[in-house]
């Protein structure tokens, strides 16, 4: 089953944030949120499987301090 780790608010955040997630070895999937809005695509939802959501969670954080 796969769980909603973070939604990133455009594309290309969730593009660099699913690069490090894939770099630490995880599982990923992107998918869109809503409608897109002012040209940037709109929010998406990063996924990773139940079983490394906790993972997950501790390498966006680590990636959000630096």
């Amino acid at each position: 089953m796969w769980t909603v780790v973070y939604i990133a608010p455009n594309l290309a955040r969730a593009e660099l944030l699913k690069e490090k997630l894939i770099s630490e070895g995880l599982m990923v999937a992107l998918r869109p949120v809503g409608l897109p809005h002012n040209g940037n695509g709109g929010a998406v939802e990063i996924l990773v499987t139940e079983l490394e959501a906790e993972e997950a969670h501790e390498i966006l954080s680590a990636a959000a301090t630096t």
